[in-house]
């Protein structure tokens, strides 16, 4: 028999569109399946699904009624981000399969972002609605910012109110004036992680309301990469990619298991998270020391080509090798030859993650004068060989 499985995910963000090309190439590989996709009201399906003859369930559980209607269906089911009252041991929901992005790792890596790009002051934006993982991404940019001797201003929003939905219109015109009110108040330059891109770009849109000059006074960096959204920016918002279709693969796979009954009760699955895009909201060095920030722009700009080294960095500015070597661990922690390789090491990261080019190629692309050298930095800093690094990023 032929799985039938009810989708209720939105096809409006990229987050969503990518769960769903992960479960299509999942029913592709070990289907086939039907699928009844529906991006608007649950409620109105799930009625049907005895008609139907619906075997499966991915959604993401807005509302009561909807939680009450997949209860009442009895039918294998992996849920979406469920908030802390549905993972409650008394909840049926709490039983079946979920998968939720992993907002530890997530955090991390926005908040060291925002530090490498020399930020002393940090915020957070999340959502109202006891959103599990706005709340759970929010501490765990607290804590690796704590981690580093920092603190995170954290913005409370109002209660939404539950006749609209969590994304209305109506509900960005009852809180822009005081989140406006907030951000005003902050210390600047501020880094700033918020809870999604929908948010970031709310947040972009009050800085260009209110004369808040993103790139002099702040930097902004969301959450799921939707390239869309994140263009129409303005400026464009740098985001925290996450491996969303990765992610919709292996919430079919576990559907794909609850049906044929291989697997019985609860499991959690992670959506990793892959790297930042950069993009003009944080494309800014914000250090009171006017001359490291010019060498780390420079180094920014020019580490990727392979005659770079520090001798370069100290021809362009005004300082001597050992003053700037001073002055940048006391800003950065870390040394200019530190800093060229973490530049190098991240691009080759990108393009282990986003391309099949020999090893050979990408130590040239990122400024390595040998691959055998570029290797032994990597495993030094990562704990992996390239290759096994390519494997691991693309299995995940």
């Amino acid at each position: 028999m032929i799985p039938k499985v009810a989708l209720l995910i939105e096809t409006s963000r990229g987050y969503g569109r990518a769960l769903l090309r992960g479960i299509v190439r999942y029913a592709r590989l070990h289907g086939p399946w039907s699928f009844y996709l529906t991006p608007a009201d649950f409620r109105q399906v799930l009625p049907r699904m005895e008609q139907w003859g619906g075997t499966g369930i991915i959604a993401r559980v807005e509302t009561p009624e909807v939680a009450r209607q997949i209860v009442a269906s009895r039918l294998p089911t992996v849920c979406l981000d469920l908030n802390a009252e549905q993972l409650d041991d008394h909840n049926p929901l709490a039983q079946m399969g979920e998968i939720h992005p992993d907002a530890d790792r997530t955090a991390r890596l926005a908040a060291d972002h925002l530090l490498e790009r020399g930020f002393r002051h940090f915020a957070f934006v999340g959502v109202g609605g006891q959103r599990r993982w706005s709340e759970q991404r929010q501490a765990a940019f607290a804590a690796r910012l704590g981690e580093q001797g920092f603190t995170c201003h954290q913005y409370r929003p109002p209660a939404l109110r539950a006749d609209l939905p969590s994304v209305d219109g109506r509900q960005w015109g009852r809180e822009e004036s005081r989140l406006a009110r907030w951000l005003v108040g902050l210390p600047r330059p501020l880094g700033l992680m918020a809870c999604n891109d929908d948010r970031g770009r709310q947040v972009l849109e009050v800085c260009r309301t209110h004369s808040i000059r993103v790139g002099e006074e702040i930097a902004v960096v969301g959450v799921d990469n939707d390239e869309l959204l994140c263009e129409m920016a303005d400026p464009p918002l740098s985001s925290v990619a996450l491996n969303a279709e990765r992610g919709g693969f292996e919430a079919a796979r576990l559907l794909d298991d609850y049906m044929a009954g291989r697997v019985r009760g609860p499991r959690r699955l992670l959506v990793e998270p892959l790297h930042v895009v950069t993009r003009s909201s944080t494309d800014v060095v914000a250090l009171e020391d006017a001359e490291v920030a010019r060498a780390l722009r420079f180094i920014r700009e020019q580490a990727c080509t392979n005659t770079f080294q520090v001798d370069d960095v100290i021809r362009q500015g005004t300082l001597s090798r050992r003053t700037l070597e001073i002055r940048f661990r006391r800003a950065l922690r870390r040394s200019v030859q530190d800093e060229i390789e973490r530049v190098r090491l991240e691009r080759v990261k990108r393009l282990l993650a986003e391309s099949d080019a020999p090893v050979t190629r990408l130590a040239e692309l990122a400024g390595f004068n040998t691959a055998s050298y570029m290797g032994l930095v990597f495993r030094r800093q990562t704990g992996k060989t390239p290759r096994q690094y390519r494997t691991w990023v693309r299995s995940r």
